[in-house]
């Protein structure tokens, strides 16, 4: 049975495995990404694993998972955040194969995880479908067919930066402004509040943290129905750490979805939280390898 090295590249942690055929993950481990030493540092980081990897298993493939925009045909970086410096123009695709002799696939995470979730997760027989990560941001993945719809310049679906209400959709609607919010409301510092301290509170009846949860949502509502006049999903997929909150969020947001979709188009829209979790940019990785080859 053949076996793949598949690394998640996120800005706090590098998660990694070893993914036997049919997506059976195997081995899981993780490292601090240390973002700040720059993507030079970080390509050392993956390669270590990859050459850690290669002395344990006969490895048939890299998959790889990773923040910032990519090429999937050079496998490259080229657009990032300012949280891995120097990551534009890292080619994980070309170092790779050059020092392994290893075939190497490479998608940006959210595409990973929108990929995982259509094809094993929540997501699974519903084409097209939308995922939507609420984090630090907001991003978003297309999933047609069991194939990523990349647009033009491989850039589609980057939700985040929609303009809304005089700022833009996750400067309004993510998990990172829900708890600038809440601190500043309540004239605390940023660091003594969190996402999961913050629906623990609105769950004790917390009136700052439920108006800013409700905010929130109605900003995800207004955000998943324009994008749903645009593509018309069968299925729209929330991830990221703050949708474990299935209980408390998913009558919420439906209802945020229902007051700016009109109803013929809402009631055809199935709502579901992410399967996969932690393991999604794995998975992801490891099919969107498979899909290349």
């Amino acid at each position: 049975m053949k076996k793949y090295i598949s690394i998640d590249i996120g800005g706090t942690a590098i998660k990694y495995g070893i993914i036997a055929e049919g997506g059976i993950i195997q081995n899981r481990n993780e490292m601090p990404t240390q973002a700040q030493q720059g993507g030079p540092a970080v390509l050392c980081k993956v390669a270590g694993i990859v050459r850690q990897a290669c002395q344990i298993e006969e490895v048939s493939g890299i998959c790889i998972s990773t923040a910032g925009m990519v090429d999937i045909r050079k496998g490259e970086i080229f657009y990032a955040a300012p949280l891995i410096p120097q990551y534009a123009g890292i080619s994980y695709k070309q170092t790779l194969e050059a020092q392994f002799s290893i075939p190497c696939e490479v998608e940006n995470d959210v595409n990973c995880a929108g990929l995982a979730e259509a094809v094993s997760g929540a997501g699974t027989g519903c084409s097209p479908m939308l995922m939507l990560t609420v984090g630090t941001g907001i991003g978003g993945s297309l999933v047609i067919d069991g194939q990523v719809y990349h647009g033009f310049g491989y850039s589609a679906c980057e939700v985040g930066y929609m303009h809304m209400r005089g700022s833009d959709f996750q400067t309004l609607g993510s998990a990172s402004s829900l708890t600038k919010k809440v601190a500043s409301r309540r004239q605390e510092p940023e660091e003594a509040w969190s996402g999961w301290r913050i629906f623990e509170e609105a769950k004790r009846g917390n009136r700052a943290c439920i108006e800013a949860i409700d905010e929130m949502v109605d900003v995800l509502g207004l955000g998943i129905a324009n994008i749903c006049y645009v593509v018309s999903p069968k299925a729209v997929v929330l991830g990221g750490g703050i949708m474990i909150q299935e209980e408390y969020l998913g009558d919420k947001i439906k209802a945020a979805v229902g007051r700016y979709l009109v109803g013929s188009m809402a009631s055809r829209i199935r709502l579901a939280f992410a399967k996969h979790q932690n393991d999604a940019g794995m998975l992801g990785a490891y099919y969107h390898f498979k899909n290349c080859q």
